[in-house]
């Protein structure tokens, strides 16, 4: 059972998306302006009519004589009014959908710059499928939200208010009435309404769960295949699909209980009138056309009552996604410590590229682990000399891409110090920082565009010649001038094999030419005869720049100036090839396994 404390927090976060909601609203207050005063106009402009039609109706119920023309004139000025009132309605929900669109555009626009902003190791935790689900799906939901809200909502309030006003000026004891019962809508309404907020909240959490499955069979359809995984897929699916279905049913059934439930409350209301209002007119205190006026006003009165509730419950579902939108906007963003002084500095002018080729770059006493109650880095040291090629070895899980994601600071260390040129990289702009680094991966990523505009990923202006002696350089070349348009043409993942996804990643590298290198197994998917040319291309890229070879095969690394070989996050040997064969130690076992040894690691 909830303690109140626990109750009183959750409607304390609840109250502040709303306030976020309303913050953002309020970046279109002209609009929202005139949006209340249209609202305002065609709602006392309708109240008006049933005033005409009730004077219409005592022109024909009066004792002895029967009024043709002023029943003409009351029925004509009512047209008018119901036209006007019905351009104003429509200029109202225009105004309305521009307010919604704009302001969920603005949300939408804020979860995808902070998501640019994010450390890795939120999105690393979170499925891209769930974070597209705030992104896109729980938007769309708090746009109709809004969308019904302000077409209901502030139109609804004013006819409540006006309602009570003109009622009044035609009799006091019935509105006074009204007013006394018609809380029990609110109540009704209150109640149901918490109950299926809880339930569109689950509903929204299991979605995610169910986009971020879809999302991973469907980009691993392949490995599913060919595992055999498909039945056991299809069971994950099956029973978040219950569950989803489960919720949604709750959710539903519960928030359709509003309507009928405010109805019946309502009906009884309008019955006590009607019989309120006989009782009045044989008292000889109301006409028959004042009678009808009180139950126009009176059904007018709690129509919105029902509106009201219904955009409550559609509220709720609405404010439910948006909590999950902005839980993501409030995420805590990568912060540098010049953001923190106030000093921005500005990457615009070209970055002088020897700057960091000339600087040593040591790591002291680093210690770093993904999970604090699992150590992985642990006290590591290196002192890089400009210009020098550094491998990092072992096996698989001991630490070298992390030590690559410390460099980039994709993640900060724990302990310790990284410096380049006797400055703490921590104390640098990230982006200015992984602007010194060219990184290639044995992951490719392939934008949907055109080649050039994949090859210029990292820098927009450049031209064809550079782009074309880059491609040259990095041997994608002869794969491009095959393509039906050259470097125009438009590919995405599905169009290239994964040698040449391969190929046009370093091609990216090439054409930046950066001061230190990172190459993350960047040859492991590319055939052995185009490996032995990239292989010269690189070797001519990094001379006079520092560089980080991350590989397994060790055939790769052979002139490598300084291999540390790891394990269990720690440099275990050290030294060029010859030296490390010599201690006949771990780097030897590593190699002789490569190459048909009967010794194991």
């Amino acid at each position: 059972m909830k303690s109140i404390k626990t109750i009183k927090e959750n409607g304390s976060k609840d109250r502040s998306i709303i306030g976020k909601v309303l913050g953002v609203l309020s970046h279109n207050s002209a609009l929202l302006i005139i949006s209340i005063i249209m609202a305002s106009a065609s709602v006392i402009l309708q109240l008006y009519i049933p005033i005409l039609f009730g004077d219409a109706i005592d022109t024909v119920t009066g004792k002895g004589h029967v009024d043709l023309q002023g029943l003409a004139f009351y029925l004509k000025e009512a047209a008018v009014l119901i036209v006007f009132c019905s351009i104003l309605t429509w200029i109202m929900n225009f105004i309305n959908n521009r307010i919604a669109y704009r302001t969920v555009r603005e949300i939408r626009s804020r979860a995808i710059r902070k998501i640019q902003a994010l450390p890795l190791s939120y999105l690393d935790a979170h499925s891209s499928g769930d974070i597209v689900q705030r992104v896109i799906a729980d938007t769309d939901q708090l746009s109709d939200g809004l969308i019904m809200g302000l077409a209901q909502l502030f139109p609804g309030l004013v006819t409540i208010i006006a309602t009570l006003i003109f009622m009044l000026s035609k009799d006091v004891i019935i509105t006074l009435m009204v007013f006394v019962l018609t809380p029990l809508s609110f109540i009704i309404g209150k109640l149901i309404s918490t109950y299926s907020y809880n339930m569109f909240k689950k509903q929204t959490e299991i979605r995610g769960r169910q986009t971020g499955l879809i999302n991973e069979m469907i980009g691993s359809e392949k490995t599913v295949k060919a595992f055999g995984y498909e039945d056991r897929a299809s069971e994950r699916f099956r029973k978040i699909n219950e569950e989803l279905q489960e919720y949604s049913v709750k959710a539903v059934f519960v928030s359709s209980l509003t309507n009928p439930a405010t109805r019946a409350v309502n009906n009884v209301i309008y019955a006590l009138v009607a019989l309120l209002g006989s009782w009045r007119i044989i008292g000889g205190g109301l006409t028959v056309g004042g009678l009808t006026v009180l139950l126009s006003y009176a059904n007018q009165y709690m129509k919105p009552f029902n509106d009201i509730t219904s955009v409550l419950t559609e509220l709720t579902n609405s404010f439910a996604c948006a909590k999950r939108v902005f839980e993501l906007i409030d995420e805590e963003a990568e912060v540098d410590a010049k953001d923190l002084s106030g000093e921005k500095e500005s990457i615009s002018e070209p970055l002088d590229k020897d700057i960091s080729a000339k600087e040593d770059l040591e790591i002291e006493h680093v210690f770093f682990s993904y999970d604090k109650k699992t150590p992985l880095i642990r006290d590591f040291n290196l002192k890089v000399k400009p210009g020098m090629k550094i491998a990092l070895v072992g096996p698989t899980g001991c630490g070298k891409t992390t030590i690559i994601n410390l460099l980039m600071r994709f993640y900060d260390i724990d302990k310790g110090s990284i410096k380049i040129g006797g400055q703490d990289i921590r104390e640098m702009p990230r982006e200015r920082l992984r602007s010194m680094f060219g990184m290639v991966l044995q992951d490719t990523w392939i934008k949907n565009s055109t080649v050039r505009e994949n090859i210029a990923f990292g820098k927009k202006n450049a031209s064809d010649d550079e782009i074309i002696r880059a491609a040259k350089e990095a041997h994608s070349f002869e794969f491009i001038k095959r393509m039906p348009k050259e470097l125009d043409t438009v590919i995405n993942e599905d169009d290239l094999s994964q040698g040449e996804k391969q190929l046009l990643c370093i091609t990216r590298v090439m054409l930046l030419k950066p001061p230190i290198l990172i190459l993350d197994e960047a040859t492991s998917n590319i055939d052995t005869r185009t490996e032995i040319f990239v292989q010269k291309a690189f070797d001519k890229l990094m001379e006079g720049r520092t560089s980080f070879v991350v590989a397994h095969r060790l055939s790769t690394i052979r002139n490598a100036d300084l291999i540390l070989v790891m394990r269990d996050g720690e440099i275990i040997e050290s030294g060029n090839h010859e030296e490390l064969l010599e201690k006949n130690g771990f780097y030897t076992k590593l190699y002789n396994s490569q190459f048909g040894s009967d010794q194991g690691i």
